[in-house]
C-alpha cells in the first residue's frame, strides 16, 4: 500500500517524482507530497487529496533539486490530513523520508525520544522513524565534526551505521527512502516486509515501490530484499545486508513496455484490463500446453514429477480476488487430479496452526506478489518443511522470490484497483494445473486432449464474452440506484458469484453478497424484494434445474433476475427480467467466460454512481499491510 518514488541525478527531480506519483495512484492513497534536497536544504510540498492536489499546490509552492522523494499515503495512523502526508522530517531537519508500511512499537519509541526532546507533531507512526534516526545521527555527531568527513575512507560509514541502529529498533514493516541535510547527496533505502526497487540509469539512479513508474525511463532494476539497506548516488549503488554486511545486488530486465501502463483509446484502467483478456488468458497459455502428451507444462515448479505425484494434499491461500481464483481452482483440482484441495484466507493460515500432513504443497496466489498476509502464511508452511510454490503476476516481486518455484501468469501490469485480468489469467494457470496434476494419475489421454482443445478455443470464447458490453451497461443503468444485490451460482460457479458481489462493492459501493444458489433459503432470501437484484449465474450444467428452482424461488417473492446464461439456454430467459449471454463452454471454464459481463456490469453501474473505478475509496492495490 502507498507508493514511494525517488530520483536522484542531474535534472530537476520533481518531473520524475510527479509523473511516478501518478503511475503509482493504482496503489490506493489519500494524501500525497514531494521533498528535493538542494545543497542540504529541504523544500516539502504535500497535501491531502489526490496527486493533482498537489501538482496545484507545487504552482505556488515549488520544489527544487536534483535529489527528491514522493509519496503517496493511505492513512493508517491519523486521518489524510496535510500535517499527516509524508515526507516527515526528523529532528533539526537532519533527514527528510518517506515510508511504506507500519510501525507497530511507535508509541513505545514516541515516549522514548520525547525525554531526549523530540516530540512529533503528526498523528503517524512515520514521524517517530524521522526522529529515531535524527536522534541517533545526533548522537554519533555531537563532536561538531562535519558527519561527511567522519571516516574519510568511507563517506557514509556513520550515516549507515546511525540508521542500522533505528532500524534495529523498529518493530514492524517499512519501505523506507531518506534524504539528508549532512548528506546531500546520498539517498538511502530500506526495506522490511515492503517492497522497493532501484532503477539503474546513467548518471541517475530511481527509487520506486514498484518498476511501473521507471518504465520509460530505465529498464534495468535491482531489487530490495528484506533487512537489506541501499546507499544510491547519482553515480554509485551499495546494498548493505543487516546480518551479512555488503552484498552484491543484481541488475534485472525490466519487463514492461510503456503501453502497458498508458490508457491508450480507454476511459480508465479497469476498461482496459477488462478488455485485454482474450491476449491475457493467451499469455497465460503460452508455451504450457503439450500435445503430445497430453498435458501442461511448467519450468519453474522446480519439483520433479516424482515429488509432485507424491503429493496428497494442495493448500491454495490468498486474499481477496485471488482467494476467489483460489476456489475455482479446488473445483478443477480435485475434479481432474483426485487429490484433496482446502483454500484457506491466508490472513487466517498465518496464525492457525492447521494439521498438514507430510506430503502437503503449498500454493500462493497472488497478482502483485507482495500481499503480506499471503506472504507470512509461505514462510509459515516453508518454514515447517512443506514445498511452496507461487502463481504470481509480477516477476521479481517478494513471494516469487522466497516461494520455492512458481507459475507467472504472464498478463502484464494490472493498474485498476479491482483485479480483473488477473483473476482470469489465475482461473487458466489453475485448470493447468489440475490439468497437469490429472495427468501424472489416472487422468486418461483423450481426456488430457479434450481439456487441451477447450483451453486453446478460450481466446476466443473471452473475445465473444466481451460482446456483452452494451447489456451490461444497459442493466447497469437500470438498477444502478439499488443499495443490496445477491450474487448466485453453484459448483464451478459459486465463487464466480463471489467475485461478482465483490467487483461491485469494491468500485461502485453497493452491498452485494455471493452465496451458493442452494443456500439462499436458509437465510439470505429475507433479504429480497423488489429492489434487491439477484444475479444467478446459471450457464447449462449437472444442477442447471437446480438453480432454475432457486431463480424461481426469487421470483415468487419479488425479486428482480438477471441471468447469465449461455447462448443455448431456453428457460432462464423465460425467467428472467433481464439476460446477459456467455459462450457454450465446459463447466470448468465457465467462470473464466461468465466473470467478463459481471466485471463489465460493475464497471458501468459505478461510472453511473460517479465513483472513481480505477481508485476506489479506502482500498490499496498491493496490501503490504496487515
Amino acid at each position: 500500500m502507498c507508493g514511494i518514488v525517488g530520483y536522484i541525478g542531474s535534472y530537476q527531480a520533481i518531473d520524475f517524482l510527479i509523473e511516478g506519483l501518478h503511475r503509482l495512484e493504482y496503489r490506493g492513497y489519500d494524501s500525497s507530497g514531494v521533498v528535493a534536497n538542494e545543497g542540504g536544504t529541504y523544500s516539502i510540498t504535500k497535501t491531502a487529496g489526490r496527486v493533482n492536489d498537489l501538482v496545484e499546490r507545487l504552482k505556488t509552492q515549488p520544489v527544487r533539486g536534483s535529489i527528491g522523494l514522493g509519496h503517496t499515503r493511505w492513512a493508517t495512523h491519523g486521518p489524510a490530513t496535510d500535517a499527516n502526508a509524508h515526507p516527515h522530517v526528523g529532528g533539526d531537519d537532519v533527514v527528510a523520508l518517506v515510508h511504506n508500511g507500519v510501525i507497530e512499537n511507535f508509541r513505545e519509541l514516541k515516549l522514548q525520544l520525547a525525554e531526549k526532546g523530540y516530540y512529533c507533531k503528526t498523528a503517524t507512526d512515520t514521524e517517530v522513524v524521522a526522529h529515531l534516526v535524527a536522534s541517533e545521527l545526533d548522537a554519533r555527531t555531537a563532536s561538531g565534526d562535519q558527519p561527511k568527513a567522519a571516516i574519510e575512507a568511507d563517506k557514509y560509514a556513520v550515516l549507515v551505521e546511525a540508521i542500522q541502529a533505528a532500524l534495529a529498533q523498529l518493530r514492524g514493516t517499512y519501505g523506507l527512502a531518506m534524504v539528508f541535510r549532512d548528506w546531500p547527496d546520498v539517498i538511502v533505502a530500506a526495506r522490511l516486509g515492503s517492497p522497493l526497487v532501484i532503477g539503474v540509469g546513467e548518471g541517475e539512479h530511481f527509487i520506486a515501490s514498484d518498476g511501473s513508474p521507471l518504465v520509460g525511463h530505465t529498464n534495468r532494476i535491482v531489487y530490495l530484499a528484506d533487512h537489506e539497506l541501499a546507499v544510491v548516488t547519482s553515480h554509485a549503488i551499495r546494498v548493505i545486508h543487516r546480518d551479512n554486511g555488503d552484498v552484491g545486488h543484481h541488475v534485472k530486465q525490466l519487463d514492461i513496455d510503456t503501453t502497458q501502463v498508458e490508457l491508450g483509446d480507454f476511459p480508465h484502467y479497469m476498461l482496459k484490463e477488462i478488455f485485454e483478456q482474450p491476449e491475457t488468458v493467451q499469455a497465460a497459455m503460452r508455451g504450457r500446453l503439450n500435445r503430445d502428451e497430453a498435458t501442461a507444462v511448467f519450468g519453474g515448479l522446480n519439483l520433479t514429477p516424482q515429488q509432485l505425484r507424491s503429493i496428497d494434499r494442495i493448500v491454495l491461500t490468498a486474499c481477496g480476488t485471488s482467494w476467489h481464483s483460489a476456489l475455482v481452482g479446488e473445483y478443477m483440482i480435485e475434479s481432474f487430479a483426485r487429490i484433496p484441495v482446502e483454500v484457506e484466507y491466508a490472513s487466517e493460515l498465518r496464525y492457525r496452526n492447521p494439521p498438514m500432513t507430510p506430503q502437503t504443497v503449498l500454493f500462493a496466489i497472488t497478482q502483485s506478489g507482495e500481499t503480506i498476509d499471503t506472504l507470512a502464511a509461505l514462510r509459515e508452511m516453508k518454514r515447517k518443511g512443506h514445498p511452496t510454490l507461487a502463481i504470481c503476476n509480477v516477476v521479481g516481486s517478494t513471494i516469487a522470490r522466497e516461494a520455492d518455484g512458481g507459475i507467472y501468469l504472464h498478463a502484464g501490469p494490472e493498474i485498476g484497483v479491482a483485479s480483473t485480468k488477473a483473476f482470469t489469467s489465475q482461473c487458466v494457470v489453475m485448470a493447468l494445473l489440475a490439468l497437469y496434476f490429472g495427468r501424472l494419475r489416472d487422468l486418461s489421454f483423450e481426456a488430457g486432449m479434450r481439456i487441451i482443445d477447450e483451453l486453446a478455443l478460450l481466446p476466443r470464447h473471452v473475445a465473444e464474452s466481451l460482446e456483452s458490453n452494451r447489456d451490461a451497461r444497459r442493466i447497469a443503468a437500470k438498477y444502478a440506484s439499488c443499495n443490496n444485490f445477491l450474487y448466485l451460482g453453484r459448483q464451478f460457479n459459486f465463487p464466480t458469484a463471489l467475485e461478482g458481489a465483490l467487483k461491485l462493492k469494491e468500485i461502485s459501493y453497493i452491498h452485494a453478497e455471493g452465496y451458493p444458489a442452494a443456500e439462499m433459503k436458509h437465510g439470505p432470501i429475507a433479504l429480497v424484494d423488489e429492489n434487491t437484484p439477484s444475479v444467478f449465474i446459471v450457464p447449462q450444467g449437472g444442477v442447471y434445474s437446480k438453480v432454475i428452482s432457486n431463480m424461481e424461488e426469487i421470483k415468487a417473492r419479488g425479486g428482480p433476475v438477471i441471468a447469465i446464461v449461455d447462448k443455448e439456454d431456453s428457460q432462464a430467459v423465460e425467467l428472467a427480467d433481464e439476460v446477459i449471454h456467455i459462450p457454450v463452454v465446459p463447466e470448468f471454464l465457465q467462470p473464466i467466460v461468465a466473470a467478463i459481463p459481471l466485471q463489465l456490469l460493475a464497471y458501468h453501474a459505478a461510472i453511473l454512481r460517479g465513483c472513481d473505478v480505477d481508485k476506489p475509496r479506502n482500498l490499496a492495490k498491493s496490501v503490504t499491510v496487515e
